[in-house]
């Protein structure tokens, strides 16, 4: 089996996949994903004990125990861009030889929850409330970059979706771990999730420069392709669910909604919303 490169995979001197500086005793194989670094310490403050922890640049990794179950906890910053790295390491960790750079015949199929905060594009969907994504839909440019087919189903919601905004290329769209959602489905409402590539004009905001797209929030509201209805819009999930896909891993976006786009409205405790979520998810990983 040929190596991989030394360019395409780099290794630090001390053995660690490049940016995450992680070797495979280091990390569970039941991971915890945030986005905001300081959230890291919010999840393993509730663990039993911890046995290692890494800081390098956003990405944060505390490995340990909960109620007698081994889990990490890795923070990836905002955006795909760095999901992109987050998944790829973390396969490489698991699944490619770190001395020898050969695949490994035998691999080994992680299971990643990623706790998120994230905005309502719904009227009815209140603050406070906690949303499995279903489906991801990428309106960043990432997954086109992989060797990854859609369904029927799956890109006939994104030709539609391109059409309703008038999008020059077309967005993609991946559904999260079966198994996961049914872990996690009770007391959660099921619902879809735009990912977008930027917080500002990407998610329909104006600041002081005009943005190209004024009516999204209203158009995403309104968009449906047959019962397919999207309920919230956030930065990663669609990225994590794409690389899961063709990575072969289980994963699931989990969502604190902290603001309601269609009403202008933001949560006044969000930290409440949030700590909720990560004791339903300890609770029930």
């Amino acid at each position: 089996m040929p190596k991989i490169s030394e360019a395409d995979l780099i290794i630090n001197p001390d053995g660690s996949v490049y940016h995450l500086s992680l070797k495979p005793e280091h990390v569970s194989e039941k991971i915890i994903t945030v986005g905001d670094p300081g959230r890291v310490h919010r999840i393993s403050s509730h663990f039993d004990s911890i046995e290692f922890e890494m800081n390098k640049r956003e990405f944060i990794t505390h490995t340990g125990t909960y109620k007698g179950k081994r889990l990490s906890v890795i923070s990836t910053g905002m955006g795909t861009d760095n999901v992109e790295i987050l998944m790829n390491e973390l396969d490489a960790v698991f699944n490619i030889d770190l001395k020898t750079r050969e695949i490994k015949e035998d691999r080994t199929r992680l299971k990643i929850i990623r706790i998120g905060t994230s905005a309502s594009i719904q009227e009815d969907m209140r603050l406070g409330s906690h949303v499995i994504s279903e489906y991801g839909i990428g309106m960043d440019p990432m997954m086109h970059f992989y060797q990854h087919d859609m369904g029927e189903f799956e890109d006939g919601v994104c030709k539609a979706l391109q059409k309703a905004i008038g999008l020059p290329y077309s967005p993609y769209c991946v559904k999260g771990s079966e198994e996961l959602i049914e872990l996690f489905r009770d007391n959660m409402t099921v619902g879809n999730t735009l990912t977008c590539h930027g917080f500002y004009g990407p998610q329909g905001r104006t600041l002081r420069v005009p943005i190209k797209y004024p009516n999204l929030i209203e158009q995403l509201n309104y968009f449906h392709h047959n019962n397919f209805w999207l309920t919230n819009l956030e930065m990663e999930t669609a990225g994590y669910y794409g690389l899961a896909k063709v990575l072969g891993h289980e994963m699931i976006s989990l969502n604190a909604i902290i603001a309601n786009r269609v009403r202008n409205k933001f949560s006044k405790n969000p930290n409440k919303v949030i700590d909720a979520l990560i004791r339903k998810v300890l609770d029930k990983i």
